[in-house]
């Protein structure tokens, strides 16, 4: 009996410990004017974010010296690697930086993915996925180029389509190739990875009379992305990121209309549900991505908000 106890109570220490150790989740972000830099957020269950304020990683590259929508994800090599906007208008590129702690940075860079094209207008909202089965990241980014596209209902200036370029060590870049046309302007593009074979492109319809989210469906994380649905947020709503919660997923986006930002939850990608009132998060927050932290890193992000 005794020597039961004494497993059990291993057992219960270990369940502890583990609980105690687990990973958080931790949300990027930035202030307008968005010359501060990368702010952070942190929440233990996906729900509740926690301020960690900014000043992260103050931007230094770009003609316009600012950081807007940063993307943040973990790579196999055990680092953070983060994309962001450097440029409302003009440039040929976007920032990169890495980090094993959120706290020291690698020197930034630019990486100038569209200096072929010297009519772009805009490089906005490179978002980063690492593909495992590929062992390769993929960034997906907004561009317009006046005249390429037929123009539907937007201006020249205005007519975004999406563009990648895939890298394994944020050296050397694949050639940059035209991601997704869907017959209309698109932005702000989140790839997902559903199932084996299974992918998600969530990203927002861009023209005049919609401004909203719309997700799309595809075997490879490259696409072709087919069967785009009809919006599943409000009309000026944008910037989204997702989250795996158990068996469901949570959609965060910006709704810049009401200046809030809002949440659905959806199991399939076909219906969503509104969780709006069951979120909070810190006042300003901006359009940024979620990933997953240690403890351990956590500690030093809240000992650096302490100084």
């Amino acid at each position: 009996m005794k020597k039961i106890s004494v497993i059990i109570g291993v057992l219960l220490c270990s369940i502890g410990y583990a609980q105690k150790e687990r990973d958080v989740y931790l949300f990027t972000s930035f202030r307008e004017p968005a010359t501060q830099g990368l702010y952070l957020a942190y929440s233990e269950d996906g729900y509740h974010w926690n301020d960690l304020g900014g000043g992260f990683l103050k931007p230094e590259v770009g003609a316009s010296k600012i950081m807007r929508d940063p993307s943040i994800v973990k790579g196999a090599d055990g680092l953070y690697h983060l994309v962001w906007t450097t440029d409302w208008k003009g440039g040929t590129g976007f920032g990169y930086a890495n980090s094993k702690d959120l706290i020291h940075w690698s020197p930034q860079q630019y990486i100038p993915v569209m200096k072929n094209e010297p009519d772009v207008i805009n490089i906005w909202a490179p978002e980063l996925f690492y593909d495992e089965s590929n062992q390769m990241y993929i960034i997906v980014w907004a561009s317009t180029i006046p005249f390429r596209f037929e123009k539907g209902v937007e201006e020249e200036k205005n007519n975004h389509r999406l563009y990648y370029v895939t890298t394994k060590d944020f050296t050397t870049f694949s050639e940059t190739k035209l991601f997704l046309d869907p017959g209309f302007s698109c932005i702000d593009a989140v790839i997902v990875k559903k199932a084996k074979k299974e992918y998600v492109l969530v990203f927002k319809d861009n023209t005049r009379p919609m401004r909203n989210l719309k997700v799309a469906f595809a075997k490879s994380p490259l696409g072709p992305y087919k069967k785009v649905s009809a919006p599943f947020t409000d009309f000026l709503s944008e910037g989204p990121t997702v989250m795996q919660k158990d068996s469901d997923w949570l959609i965060y986006y910006d709704n810049y209309g009401q200046k809030n930002y809002r949440a659905v939850m959806t199991s399939d990608f076909k219906q969503f549900k509104d969780i709006s009132s069951e979120i909070q998060l810190p006042v300003g927050h901006k359009h940024g991505t979620i990933t997953t932290i240690t403890p351990i890193i956590l500690q030093g992000l809240k000992e650096r908000l302490k100084h």
